[in-house]
């Protein structure tokens, strides 16, 4: 299914059986579910990583924000690897410094506090599409 190039992409981790990555591959679900549907289209990182060429060419042709559950960057560094354009690049584990001693959950199921978390990651990557979004209607 071809995407609208328009939009911004989003970029979780993979992160499977990791509760970061859980909460990565949540929160772009709510962005380009909920928050942010018509700004908004998720990619799957391991088509990237594979080299699909479509993937790669929607990569390459719009801004993304990626979200990484851990600090091997593996959304951010594959979209840049991809020759894609990381408008910004988020870290669960920054998000979850915020919230020192919470308890997310675990790798194939969120908390409610893990889902307020995510919530958070969601939020933010919401409103970097409105103000990239924005500044494209600008120029």
């Amino acid at each position: 299914m071809k995407r609208d190039t328009d939009k911004v992409l989003v970029i979780p981790c993979s992160g499977i059986g990791k509760v970061h990555g859980l909460m990565s591959r949540e929160a772009a679900y709510l962005v380009t579910d909920e928050l942010a549907p018509e700004d908004t289209d998720v990619v799957c990182l391991a088509l990237l990583v594979k080299g699909d060429e479509e993937t790669v060419a929607e990569v390459q042709a719009g801004p993304c924000v990626t979200i990484d559950g851990c600090g091997k960057a593996c959304a951010k560094t594959n979209v840049e690897l991809a020759g894609g354009k990381v408008a910004q690049a988020l870290q669960v584990g920054r998000f979850l410094a915020a919230h020192r001693g919470a308890q997310p959950g675990s790798g194939s199921e969120l908390t409610d506090e893990g889902w307020s978390i995510t919530r958070e990651i969601a939020e933010a990557v919401a409103e970097e599409a409105e103000r990239l979004r924005s500044a494209e209607e600008v120029a």
